[in-house]
């Protein structure tokens, strides 16, 4: 049973925070806070599956744009994707975009309403529905888990949302959580999603990371589409597990019904304006990484086993220095919570997430963004902690990395924990 809670939901507002320049007057620092400083995706620590390389460097003649949504190819790959994962449907179902970032934008616009999120949330949800002008409420998460809303919380700020005179019409969650790192029980998201669809609210459920749980076999993963087949929306960034984050495409798979197939219409709309069309190489490249041949899924396994390894010894850092964690279960990253040293941060000029984000971001070399990114509390103590970088910073390191029987033990590896532990043990 889901505990009910109390905690209140806010209205998303700006993330930032006024300093002084030397006239005395308020302003806000330009490197910190803005939108376009805002964190790229957790970077996944390894070189590009030359296989890929191979196939873009095949198509980089290609002269044909892709048509708005994808092509044939790409689209059909996608089914066949999602029918290994038990999502039937058909390629006039699929859109395709270059990144996640333009295609969820894309979705809120076919949808209309106001929209609702977990809180933490990906970093890149608040924007988009602020940029559309859509009100946008985020909704507490229980305790286990990030990603899906509290189904009590949720029901309490949708009725308060209509009572101010709201119109609450998209829900989005992630049932594998950035910034989280943890899967949601499938328990939790069969409350949820019931909760959402009796209130009339369609779902947006982001699956980019479903590819990296590090442990696929005790983890029991539930799509929302499995539950609510025609309330479901899902969203697949493909730089999640299968593509680099410097080809972007994702893709986004709509119900089969005539209510989707207007917002799949009216997103293909909104991509033709956006003039978001996937690069024609690019298309080839991720249409084989979506077949998923040999090379492509021992690589996704072999990651997923690796980031198991490397993030659960950065869990044990993180909980040694007095700090807060949900153990990662996915992903490349974990979300470390420094309230309980909040005391010895204050000695350090640290009192927000802005701080700690600059602070943890200089003594470990990597990004290291703050809880306001994700819709947290400014004044919360939070942060999302990359391991992609703790893999190696050459290829040939990073590789070795993949194949070794115990990368831990590796010099490289362990030098990397090493600063990244010491750096958190200094505030002990």
């Amino acid at each position: 049973m889901v505990r009910k809670r109390t905690e209140r939901t806010e209205r998303t507002g700006r993330a930032g925070r006024k300093e002084k320049d030397g006239s005395g007057a308020s302003s806000v620092r330009e490197d910190r806070g803005p939108v376009r400083y805002g964190p790229p995706a957790p970077d996944p620590g390894l070189p590009v599956l030359p296989e890929l390389a191979e196939v873009l460097a095949a198509a980089a003649a290609r002269r044909e744009p892709e048509p708005t949504g994808g092509g044939d190819a790409l689209r059909e790959a996608a089914t066949a994707y999602w029918e290994r994962r038990g999502l039937h449907g058909s390629p006039e179902n699929i859109a395709a975009a270059p990144g996640a970032s333009p295609l969820l934008l894309a979705l809120i616009a076919a949808h209309g309403g106001d929209v609702l999120m977990p809180r933490p949330c990906p970093a890149t949800w608040i924007p988009q529905a602020r940029l559309l002008g859509r009100p946008a409420y985020r909704v507490p998460t229980p305790a286990e888990c990030g990603g899906v809303p509290d189904p009590y919380a949720l029901l309490e700020t949708v009725r308060r949302v209509r009572a101010e005179g709201g119109r609450p019409r998209l829900l989005l969650i992630s049932v594998v959580d950035d910034p989280t790192a943890t899967v949601a029980p499938p328990e939790l998201v069969r409350e949820a999603c019931e909760a959402a669809v009796a209130e009339g609210l369609h779902i947006v459920s982001d699956e980019t990371w479903r590819d990296t749980l590090h442990r696929p076999h005790d983890t029991v993963l539930l799509s929302p589409a499995e539950m609510c087949p025609d309330d479901v929306t899902v969203l697949c960034d493909l730089a999640g597990a299968l593509t680099p984050s410097a080809w972007p495409v994702a893709v986004a798979r709509f119900p089969d019904t005539e209510r989707a197939a207007v917002r799949h219409a009216h997103t293909l709309d909104s991509l033709t304006a956006l003039g978001a069309h996937v690069a024609g190489p690019v298309a080839m490249a991720a249409a084989h990484a979506l077949r998923e041949p040999d090379s492509v899924t021992d690589r996704v396994r072999r990651a997923a086993a690796l980031q198991a390894q490397v993030a659960a010894a950065a869990h044990r850092a993180v909980l040694a220095s007095g700090a807060l964690a949900r153990p990662p279960q996915a992903g490349r990253h974990l979300y470390a919570d420094l309230g309980p040293l909040r005391s010895r941060l204050a000695n350090r000029g640290v009192t927000d997430s802005l701080e700690l984000e600059e602070y943890l971001t200089e003594r470990l070399g990597a990004p290291a963004p703050g809880g306001h990114r994700f819709g947290d509390e400014l004044g919360a103590l939070r942060v999302r902690l990359g391991t992609g970088t703790l893999l190696g910073s050459t290829p040939e390191q990073q590789m070795e990395s993949l194949t070794a029987v115990a990368p831990l033990e590796l010099p490289h590896v362990a030098q990397a924990l090493s600063i990244f532990g010491a750096a958190l043990d200094e505030l002990r």
